[in-house]
């Protein structure tokens, strides 16, 4: 919990929930964000006809998400799996610009 963060003992249940959405907003705008600079990097890519799968850089995102979830006393496993998902769809993405 960030230090400006209100404390969730002392919040109502309906303050609680108003806490989560704003969360899941900001996760959502995270999500856009890398959306874009994802497909910035697809342009770039074609460009220098690189090919869209760069194992290595999947790898080290990978390494990145667990090391951040352990920073965060987060699941690793939960983290790793939603960046999984989230390279598969920039990948298909990806794919589908090339071909579209």
């Amino acid at each position: 919990m960030t230090q400006d963060a209100p404390d969730p003992e002392e919040m109502t249940l309906e303050e609680l929930r108003e806490e989560i959405a704003g969360i899941d907003r900001e996760l959502v705008e995270l999500i856009a964000r890398r959306t874009y600079v994802a497909y910035t990097i697809a342009q770039v890519k074609e460009e220098r006809g690189l090919p869209t799968v760069d194992e290595g850089q999947e790898a080290r995102v990978m390494d990145r998400a667990g090391e951040n979830a352990s920073r965060f006393d987060v699941d690793a496993n939960l983290v790793k799996a939603i960046f999984r998902l989230l390279i598969e769809l920039n990948k298909v993405e990806q794919r589908e610009r090339r071909l579209g």
